[in-house]
């Protein structure tokens, strides 16, 4: 199995930290950010990964390399310019192959099994293409994005107060993608929008601790706890 870390994107609320350093290279508990996932993923038995890139994108090859010092297999997407999740996603398929995969986002810091991820990956088809892990609605998204069933299906719109936030870490099946043009930009809303009317999306609450690090705030967050996991 193959996983994804998304890691194009310019962090502009976090500049100035940005203007010179990658947000996911950005450091918690004296690690980068993206290293935290990457290490989680080789732990759980997913080593080959892809990364996507377009901001200071040169600083994150140089900076994990191949991936060999973290018993990972590391592949580059590089985006002249950000693409959205969904056109990264589409532009980095002939590297993530046609089987099912897992994505995570490179900025958010997370303590939850990634194995439980691999886990749903390898039940989705044509028919069942993405299963998302979500969270608890942060301040900065009070209404959330979508709304979790019993049962496990994931619907397009938040009703009764059942709305939850997207953490931004799922598993697709490669069919998701194959209508979106690859070298374009493109959201990853509207397909799963689209995918949750034909009931191909399920979902379940995130497993663990989850933290967006959109914000100074939030990276001196996160500093505080991954320092907690590095004693």
């Amino acid at each position: 199995m193959k996983a994804m870390i998304l890691a194009a994107g310019r962090g502009e609320r976090m500049r100035p930290l940005t203007d010179h350093t990658p947000k996911p290279l950005l450091e918690a508990g004296g690690l980068p950010l993206i290293v935290w996932h990457i290490r989680r993923l080789v732990a759980v038995g997913v080593c080959d990964l892809v990364i996507n890139h377009a901001w200071l994108g040169a600083r994150i090859e140089e900076a994990l390399g191949d991936g060999s010092r973290y018993g990972a297999r590391i592949a580059y997407s590089p985006e002249a310019v950000a693409l959205e999740t969904a056109g990264g996603i589409a532009t980095a398929l002939p590297l993530l192959g046609d089987q099912p995969f897992v994505v995570v986002n490179g900025d958010v810091l997370t303590d939850a099994p990634l194995s439980g991820l691999a886990t749903a990956a390898s039940s989705l088809s044509v028919d069942r293409q993405a299963h998302l892990w979500l969270v608890d609605n942060p301040p900065h998204n009070p209404q959330g994005d979508f709304g979790l069933l019993v049962g496990g299906q994931v619907n397009a719109q938040a009703q009764d107060g059942n709305g939850l936030t997207f953490s931004g870490m799922a598993a697709y099946h490669p069919s998701l993608f194959r209508d979106t043009p690859a070298g374009e930009p493109a959201k990853l809303a509207p397909l799963l929008r689209a995918a949750m009317m034909r009931g191909a999306v399920t979902g379940e609450r995130l497993p663990g601790l989850w933290l967006d690090v959109g914000t100074p705030e939030r990276l001196a967050e996160a500093d505080r706890i991954a320092s907690d996991w590095a004693r």
